[in-house]
This record gives C-alpha cells, sequence and structure tokens, in this order.
C-alpha cells in the first residue's frame, strides 16, 4: 500500500535547552524531512507555552520555504481566532508568491495557549470576533480569492495557498467541505475511532474526497525505546458550563486553564487516549497500513510529541526508510 506522509512540528524546547535551540532544531527538521522526500512539514501556533517555541508559524514558514527546495510548507494552523481574516490572507498571499505551489494554509479553531495568553494576544481585538470564526472563516476564504468588501490582497499570487481546516468534529468536517477547503481531522487529539470515522465520512460525502488524519507516531531503533520516548499520552479537555472546551496535556494544565479562565470550579475533566504509534520503523508502517485499510485514508501528517533533538531527527530518517520499505 502506499500513501502519504507529512510532518507537523511544534518546536518543542527540551528540559535545559532553549527556544533558539527548538527553531534550530525545526529548521533541521524540515530540511531532513525534504531530502527524504515527505509530502508536507507543517508548523504549529501555541502562545505563553513556556514548553514550545512555536508563536509565529508565518515566520517558521517563510524561513523553512528559502532552506528547503521541493516539500510543501504550512501552518498547522493558524489560530484565526486572534486576527484579522484579512492580514492572514495578506501573510499567506505574499508567502504564496515567493514559492509558488509549494504554501498550505491550515487553519486551527483552538486558542493555542492558557487563557492569560489568549486575552493579551486578543486585547485590540473587537468584542465577541474571537468566537465568530465562521464569519472569519468565510472572509478569510474571500480575501484569497478575490477582491471583497472594496479592497483587495497585494500581491496576488499566481497559486494561491491550498487552505486547510483542522477538526476533530464532524462539524469542522462539514464546515471544511462547505467552505471547498481540505480538512485535517485531529487524531492525535482524538482516540474515538467511531467518531473519527464520522468525521472523515462527512467530509467525504460532501466532497468525494478522503481528508487526511492527523496521528501520533515516533520512531526509534527499538521498539522499547520509542514506546518509552513516546510515553502515555493523553488529551486531558476541561469542559465548562458555557460550553467552552480546549485539550490539554495533563489535569495540572487544565486545572490552571480553569484558574485563568473564570477561577471557577464549574468544570468537568474529559480525558482522551489519541491515535498514538511508536515502535520500529516497520512496526510504525505496519500500523499506519492496519489504519489506511481500516480508516481508507491515504495522507497522514505524523505529530511527534518527542522533545529531544537527536531521537526527533532520527525518527524523521527511520520512517522515511520505512515508508520505502513499505511502498517496495
Amino acid at each position: 500500500m502506499t500513501y502519504q506522509l507529512g510532518l507537523l512540528d511544534k518546536s518543542h524546547i527540551p528540559e535545559g535547552a532553549t527556544g533558539a535551540e527548538a527553531l534550530t532544531t525545526t529548521l533541521d527538521a524540515a530540511r531532513l524531512a525534504d531530502d527524504l522526500g515527505y509530502h508536507r512539514f507543517w508548523v504549529a501556533e501555541h502562545h505563553g507555552t513556556p514548553s514550545l517555541a512555536s508563536a509565529a508559524p508565518e515566520i517558521l514558514v517563510s524561513h523553512i520555504l528559502a532552506r528547503t527546495r521541493h516539500i510543501r510548507v504550512g501552518s498547522g494552523g493558524v489560530l484565526l481566532q486572534h486576527y484579522a481574516p484579512y492580514k492572514v490572507a495578506e501573510l499567506f498571499s505574499v508567502l504564496a508568491t515567493l514559492a509558488p505551489g509549494r504554501v498550505e494554509l491550515g487553519v486551527g479553531k483552538s486558542p493555542g495557549g492558557l487563557p492569560y495568553a489568549t486575552r493579551a494576544i486578543q486585547s485590540e481585538l473587537a468584542e465577541g470576533s474571537a468566537r465568530d470564526l465562521v464569519r472569519k472563516l468565510e472572509e478569510l476564504d474571500a480575501w484569497l480569492a478575490g477582491p471583497y468588501r472594496d479592497a483587495d490582497i497585494f500581491p496576488r499570487p499566481a497559486v494561491l495557498p491550498d487552505r486547510f481546516l483542522l477538526g476533530g468534529s464532524v462539524d469542522s468536517a462539514v464546515q471544511a467541505a462547505r467552505l471547498g477547503w481540505n480538512f485535517v481531522h485531529a487524531g492525535h487529539q482524538d482516540g474515538d475511532r467511531a467518531n473519527t470515522l464520522a468525521a472523515l465520512d462527512a467530509y467525504e460525502t460532501l466532497t468525494g474526497k478522503r481528508p487526511t488524519l492527523a496521528i501520533a507516531a515516533f520512531a526509534a531503533p527499538s521498539r522499547a525505546e520509542a514506546q518509552d520516548r513516546l510515553g502515555e499520552l493523553r488529551v486531558v479537555r476541561p469542559v465548562f458550563s458555557d460550553g467552552h472546551a480546549v485539550n490539554l496535556g495533563s489535569e495540572d494544565a487544565a486545572h490552571e486553564y480553569a484558574r485563568q479562565y473564570d477561577g471557577s470550579e464549574d468544570y468537568r475533566i474529559e480525558i482522551r487516549k489519541p491515535t498514538a504509534i511508536a515502535g520500529t520503523a516497520e512496526d510504525v508502517h505496519q500500523q499506519i497500513e492496519a489504519l489506511q485499510a481500516d480508516l481508507r485514508v491515504n495522507d497522514f501528517i505524523i505529530d511527534q510529541p518527542v522533545a529531544d533533538r537527536s531521537a526527533r531527527l532520527k525518527s524523521i530518517e527511520l520512517l522515511a526508510l520505512g515508508a520505502r520499505r513499505a511502498a517496495a
């Protein structure tokens, strides 16, 4: 079986390392992925997070495009709730003009940080606009398509960036389809097979295309090392009485989020075990092939939730080697 592989990089900062070292590792990972034939390389957006250096994906995308030759480069994703759609359209139009046919605009719905950081980045927004994502997505799409509201984008690229909506629900899949965008299902945050299938099927029903699936995966020379590196992944989700919810990495983070959000104890915590694969290159690709057969997905983007530089780069090499063997 054959399938496309991409990488999602969050610029993890290992213990004792600096943000500058983390960003250097991201750039090195992108160059390695380009050399090894990966289909795409995406960078994430997070704010006020001491363990991640991925605060400005559009800047990282620009650097990576300048340092690679073939790989498609994008955001996974720009957090549109924080920004004016016109400005995001401008940024990615410039990027697409600089690297025609290689730029991908992925848009995420989450805040990408704890409430204090979210309030800081949204301090100049009109009240209520951050949660009006349906309108913002429609406006972003309109700005990219052509003149809108008596204004235009300059420079207007010859090849528009491919657009992707990131999400973990049927509603997100339907929204992406109605916009005419690609869809990436967040399997790296959702281990519920029924929910994953429902989202994938909803998008395919409306578009005739099977969407991309994000998964957490990590390869090492031995199965034991890979499993030790990846650890026991959990998505901890505080859900508030007003319906607000967010995915986090630990219960401590969930409690801190609640403290910063409204200070009350009127919330519940849901714990999910996401789709995660760890092992040798052969192990990982056998499990990806099983997912491909089960979910009928041919396009995967891999999140490697491991901070260590050498281990991450080695995993990228091993996954590429395993892909070649699987295709042989």
